[in-house]
Order: structure tokens, then sequence, then C-alpha cells
């Protein structure tokens, strides 16, 4: 055993060498290996980090919760002063939307349902002080928290009292904080909502992927700002209007969102088949959207499991290069030292030796290039998070994939130029010239 071991050591040093007196020659043959492994280790690095980010913003939808929001109906927007209006307003206002009264109706049909969270949504101007930030307000309710997995970092959230009072107070996003107070201690302080002053009772945490929810157009459910939806409905009511060249136009809308948890992720697709047939029958336009977080999360998967392939195959096809290349040089390298292989022979070593020797060679191109390209591979996810904030997520099984491809590479495309070493006739190979 142990005289194998060192005749394995002895065969190693010796091709480490043989690759040394050829210095340029040998870095230029794995190049292909360096940039295959590279590209491997980058691509899945970017990929992992997107898809992760969709899957985040999924996951933080709910995977137990229906959501639906209110969509205007494709159509002429003159033509619908046509429709019943449920609000004050102009005859040309625009009324489209969920109701009230869908809520109330979805919670007293669906017994799967555990609770139903109705929103109205607004865009406002916050300020405190001499600062300001544009923001997005949700109006909604105490449990809200429930359907969002919402994390309240300081303070408390909305309760049922402030809902009945009409309160004038708020729970801002870690990010709106920060914008209107600085690193100063928010809570208790207060901040005007439009015309309006809130005062401030609690801190919760930023959505997470939010720029990858917009990327696959999810909802947005968690906002900079959340008060009570009786509040909001009070000053704001139902009825908007949006300025637009040459004027304006009024659009009444009551809830802007509905969330629906379910009691169990068994119950969520059925769930949503029944929200659908009852919309349907109250709603005389398309004013509705139904989303299922579960449903995105398996077609997210599914699409995630599609790229790994598309990427594993692009992979592939860069090692195959690489290999080819090995292969041409450990070729041209077989018939450079024919005459050494013939004199070896002579002197005693086996096939076996021969055959060993330009694999060990093989080995240490493809190894050396896949360790370079690992180096490499890590450092430009590195600059692509720095430079374009762009999320990338190193994985353990991306460099031992990248290792095992190019020791793999090593192995299959040095098998042909080492068999041929090793089976060449020692007295023609004396002879050759």
């Amino acid at each position: 055993m142990a005289a194998l071991l060192l005749q394995a050591v002895r065969t190693s040093l010796l091709g480490l060498r043989n690759v040394r007196l050829h210095k340029l020659r040998s870095g230029l043959t794995v190049l292909g290996i360096v940039f295959g492994v590279c590209s491997v280790i980058s691509m899945l690095a970017i990929g992992e980090g997107a898809s992760r980010e969709v899957l985040d913003q999924i996951r933080a939808l709910g995977s137990q919760n229906v959501i639906i929001r209110s969509l205007k109906p494709p159509q002429d927007p003159m033509a619908s002063s046509s429709q019943a209006r449920r609000g004050p307003g102009p005859p040309t206002a625009i009324d489209y939307g969920l109701r009230y009264a869908d809520a109330e109706r979805l919670a007293e049909v669906l017994p799967s349902v555990e609770i139903v969270v109705p929103i109205k949504a607004i865009d406002a101007t916050l300020r405190h002080g001499a600062n300001d930030a544009q923001a997005k307000v949700l109006g909604t309710v105490p449990w809200y928290p429930r359907s969002a997995n919402l994390n309240v970092k300081r303070g408390r959230f909305i309760s049922p009292l402030d809902m009945h009072r009409f309160a004038n107070v708020c729970v801002l996003s870690e990010s709106i904080a920060r914008k209107l107070f600085y690193y100063r201690e928010p809570l208790d302080q207060s901040i005007r909502i439009g015309t309006h002053a809130y005062r401030v009772i609690g801190v919760v945490e930023d959505p997470r992927g939010s720029t990858a929810g917009e990327a696959q157009n999810l909802p947005s459910e968690l906002a900079d700002v959340l008060v009570p939806l009786t509040t909001l409905r009070g000053y704001s009511g139902d009825l908007f209007f949006q300025v637009q060249t040459g004027g304006g136009r009024s659009e009444y809308v009551e809830l802007h969102q509905l969330i629906l948890k379910v009691a169990t992720a068994s119950d969520v697709l059925p769930t949503a088949r029944i929200v659908e047939s009852v919309l349907k029958a109250h709603h005389r336009a398309p004013d509705y959207e139904v989303i299922v977080p579960l449903r995105l999360l398996e077609q997210a998967r599914r699409t995630q499991a599609i790229f790994s392939i598309v990427l594993g195959s692009i992979a592939a096809i860069s090692l195959l290069v690489g290999g080819i290349g090995i292969m041409n040089i450990m070729l041209a390298s077989v018939s450079e030292r024919t005459r050494e292989i013939g004199i070896r022979r002579a002197l005693g070593a086996r096939r076996r030796d021969i055959l060993l020797q330009f694999l060990i060679e093989c080995l240490i191109l493809s190894v050396g290039g896949g360790l370079i390209g690992m180096g490499l591979g890590a450092a430009i996810p590195w600059f692509v998070t720095r430079f374009s904030h762009m999320p990338t997520v190193l994985t353990p099984t991306a460099f031992a994939l990248a290792f095992a491809v190019s020791a793999i590479v090593g192995l299959v495309f040095g098998l042909y130029p080492a068999r041929r070493a090793a089976l060449m006739d020692p007295i023609e190979a004396l002879r050759h010239e």
C-alpha cells in the first residue's frame, strides 16, 4: 500500500513538472475549464438569488391566503357612466372594484376562511418637520398581521379601539421611519399624511423581495404606512380623483384588496374556485383579480427547475469545449513525447504507468482550471451584488458540482490520449525522431 502511494506521489510530481515545462500552453489550455466553471457558479448564484427573492415575496403573501384585487375593467372609461354607481360623485365617475358587501358575503359563505382582511390603499405625501416622503398608505384592520406574517419591531399595531374611535394613529415601515426621523425614536411622534395629523404607534419590518415582486407583478400587501380602515375611509371616502393631461377623472372604489386566510393549505385552491364563482355572480364586469400565492409558489418552483436545466446545459457546453481543448493539447503532447514514452517503456515502465502519468497531467489541468474558475465564480457575484444591488446566493452545491464536473472532464477527455500513449509500441517510439 505504501509503495503504491509513493508511486502515485512520484507520478503526480512528474506530471506537475511536465505541465510547468509549457506554462503558456498549459495556461491557454485551462482557460476553457476556467471560464466554464466560472460561468456555472456565477449563473447559478445570480439565478438562485433572483429565485429566492421571488419565492420570499410569494411566501410573504402567505401560502394559506387567497388575495383579491380590484381591477379596472377593460372598457372605454366614458362608457362607465352608465354603470350603477355606489357612492357620491360626478356622473362620469368610473365605478369598479371590490365592495364592502363582497367581504361580508365571502365571510358568510366560506367556512374554510379564518379571517377576511379588507384593505383600502392611497398614495400620499408624508411630512415630519422639514422631512417628507412619497408613500403608499394602507387602511386596514387589527387582524391584518395574521394574514401578512407582519412583524412589529417596536410599539404596537392597530387595535379594535382605534377602529371604533376612528383614531388618527399609524404604523410605519422601517424604511419610511428612517426617512422621516432618521435615527430618532418615531414612537408617539406626529406626522402628517396629506392634510391630516397622525400619531405613530408602531414600526414594522420592511417587506422582503419587493423588487422581485414588482417584476413578477405580485400584489404588494405591506405598505409604507398602515392606518385604521375606518379612519382612512372617513377622510378620503371611496371617490378618488386622478389628474391627467388635459383634465382628470373620478373613480369610485370601495376596497382595493381583500385577503382571505384559509384554515389549511389543502383548502386554498377549492376556496379560490368558490371565490371566483361568488364574485362572478355579483359583478357584471371583470373588475377584480384573484391571486393564489400557493399557485404562484408552485409555478415559481417549476420555473426555477427549468432555469436550472438551462443553466446546466449552458455549463455542459462550456465545459465540453474546455474538455475538447484539453484532449487536443494532450494528443499533441503525446506526439511530441513519443521518444520519451519509448525510453520509459524500455527502462521498465508498464503501460498502466504511462496511462496514469498522462491521466494525472490531464487532471492537473482540469482540476487546476476548476479551482481558478471557482475563485472567479465566487468573485463575480460579489461584484454584481456590490455594484448593481442585485441579490446573489453562493451555495455549496454549486462549488461541489463545479469541482466534480471539472475533475470528470479531465478524466473523460484525458482517457483517450493517455490510452493512446500507453498502447504505443516502444520500439517504434524509440525510432521516432
